[in-house]
């Protein structure tokens, strides 16, 4: 079996990590881990959080999301993933260590970073190297959609998986302001493929000069958006729901909707919707 490509250069990110001093987005998922766990119908006695930043989970029992996660089998009747999947080198394996530290019906909830995570701050970049220099390099994190997130928790093997989002949209006094948030997140480039030379002024300042004409306020101030990404999966268990066999519905759809089924000309049946 090939091992996966290496994304993350893991050594850049855990010096990025170490200077990182804003958190309020990983405050925000701890705010929806606590109402999602609100509306779930059961109680959890052995949870594990996965984190780059403890601090953030007081009182918590946490570990790091290194690539080879401390957990042990059928450990924990709740995962949380916090907001650092997007760098990891091999997602599915991490979601396939944390079904494995499940216990039967055991709830995982994993957040990251999604696509249009700072779409308008990518798209400025890119602009700006291109006219600057003639080239692109690898300077922002690549980040799935959420339809090709939600299945791979099909494929690590979860029951039930669902994936959904939510946006958040920060305002800035301009983009040199976002990147220097970014660097106090710890989101700094760490990509393994990056350039090891310090970016030109010039394609920086193209860059800003490109958000402020796009994605300026009325009041001259930007906007960045983050997307964050919640995928839910559980262990599986003999007591879960399992999907229907093809067939073996009790009542017709056409009974249901209060319709006419109506053949057509080649055989196959329609459903003529009620006037």
């Amino acid at each position: 079996m090939q091992n996966p490509p290496v994304l993350t250069d893991r050594t850049a990110l855990t010096r990025n990590r170490r200077r990182a001093t804003a958190f309020f987005l990983h405050e925000e998922v701890v705010a929806e881990v606590q109402e999602r766990l609100a509306e779930v119908n059961k109680s959890f006695t052995a949870p594990a959080i996965i984190t780059p930043f403890p601090q953030v989970w007081p009182d918590h029992p946490t570990l790091p999301d290194d690539e080879t996660l401390s957990l042990q089998t059928a450990s924990h009747d709740l995962i949380i993933h916090a907001l650092a999947l997007h760098w990891a080198n091999d997602p599915v394996g991490q979601l396939v260590q944390c079904r494995r530290a499940l216990r039967p019906d055991g709830l995982f909830l994993g957040f990251l970073f999604g696509g249009q995570t700072l779409h308008e701050l990518r798209a400025c970049l890119a602009q700006a190297e291109s006219e600057t220099t003639g080239g692109l390099s690898p300077r922002v994190l690549p980040m799935g959609e959420i339809r090709d997130l939600g299945g791979l928790l099909q494929r690590a093997g979860f029951s039930l998986p669902v994936a959904d989002s939510f946006t958040k949209t920060v305002i800035y006094p301009d983009a040199l302001a976002l990147m220097q948030d970014l660097r106090a997140m710890g989101e700094a480039n760490a990509l393994a493929a990056r350039l090891r030379r310090p970016t030109r002024r010039a394609v920086i300042g193209r860059a800003a000069e490109l958000y402020h004409q796009h994605h300026a306020l009325p009041d001259g101030r930007i906007r960045a958006t983050f997307e964050i990404i919640c995928l839910t999966g559980w262990a599986p268990d003999d007591s879960q729901q399992k999907p229907l066999r093809p067939g073996s519905a009790a009542q017709r759809l056409a009974d249901a909707l209060n319709t006419a089924e109506l053949p057509l000309r080649d055989g196959p049946l329609k459903v003529d919707p009620a006037r």
